[in-house]
């Protein structure tokens, strides 16, 4: 009888841990439990779907670094974007200028502005950051989940220009050359270093040669 009684009770601890140890979910939750965000998809819809109009209302280069050494506030303000809080300010810019010298891992223009010849780098090896992906303000912070799809997406646009954007142009440019130019950089708006602004390329073009961007 004890016995019998002992396997009853052994049979009932079974049955419960199995009971709470198998649950259904629906189709849909299990699916969105298993996706993973696309970067590189994501990047790629940015790119042409709001980066590249933000571009038409960036400001003239010139126009902007005049701005920063005669009213510093206005044009962080105005033109600056961040998704956090801090210093760190970037902001989208169109310009023109002459090529003085083609580098290993930079090209160097001058910009024609109202108070003289400004010296801009651009980058064209080292591509890397957030200011593509924040300067125009077109991303929220708060439609993700995590820093590394954020991550994700500064990465792609940053390959998008390796790949697209730069090499067509520096098999070309030499010094001497006028060029066009849209791009990115990244200020501090406590300690902003005027004298070596970089800018992020995202459109190149040299006198009237088409553009260097994506298809």
């Amino acid at each position: 009888m004890k016995k019998t009684l002992r396997y009853l009770l052994f049979l009932l601890v079974i049955a419960f841990v199995a009971y709470n140890s198998v649950y259904f979910k629906k189709l849909d939750e299990v699916k969105a439990g298993t996706d993973l965000f696309n970067g590189r998809k994501f990047a790629a819809n940015f790119w042409s779907q709001k980066l590249t109009p933000a571009l038409a209302t960036a400001p003239d280069a010139a126009l902007l670094f005049d701005l920063l050494k005669t009213d510093p506030e206005q044009a962080f303000s105005k033109y600056g974007k961040s998704m956090s809080i801090g210093n760190i300010k970037y902001f989208l810019v169109n310009g023109r200028g002459i090529v003085q010298s083609v580098e290993e891992n930079q090209v160097i223009v001058d910009v024609n502005t109202k108070a003289g010849s400004k010296r801009v780098l651009l980058a064209t090896e080292y591509i890397f950051g957030n200011a593509v992906r924040d300067a125009s303000g077109q991303i929220d912070i708060n439609d993700f989940g995590n820093s590394s799809d954020l991550n994700a997406i500064s990465a792609e646009l940053n390959q998008i220009i390796r790949d697209k954007v730069l090499p067509s142009f520096l098999a070309k440019v030499k010094k001497g050359d006028e060029i066009t130019f849209s791009g990115a950089l990244e200020l501090n708006q406590k300690y902003p270093d005027l004298a070596k602004i970089e800018i992020i390329p995202i459109r190149l073009s040299i006198d009237d040669s088409s553009e260097t961007k994506p298809e």
